[in-house]
């Protein structure tokens, strides 16, 4: 009888709290891209290969929570997507011009 294959990249303990502690860092870099106008000398090919990366490294680390990259359980690759598709919309919406509403304006 064959063993099954268990691959481990990071033990759970360490992927769990990577897998909270890396969102936080992105959202701080888009708020602080944002805020130096950093963002505006960025390409989108550049900031979307830098979320593609970001993301699968999310991805590794959501799946190796439950002690094991591989074999995984169906909701891990779900809980991965749906992480991966708001962060980027998250960061997608911290780096976007503000709209010019008028109804924004302050009038003193």
């Amino acid at each position: 009888m064959a063993h099954p294959v268990t691959i481990v990249l990071v033990d759970s303990r360490t992927a769990a709290t990577l897998a909270q502690v890396l969102p936080l860092l992105l959202l701080t870099l888009a708020v602080e891209l944002r805020r130096t106008q950093r963002h505006r000398g960025l390409s989108r090919w550049r900031i979307g290969l830098f979320l593609a990366v970001f993301g699968l490294a999310e991805t590794i680390l959501v799946l190796s929570i439950d002690g094991a990259f591989f074999p995984f359980q169906w909701f891990d690759i779900v809980s991965a997507v749906m992480i991966l598709w708001l962060m980027s919309l998250i960061f997608r919406l911290s780096l976007a011009d503000p709209s010019k509403d008028d109804g924004d304006e302050d009038t003193l």
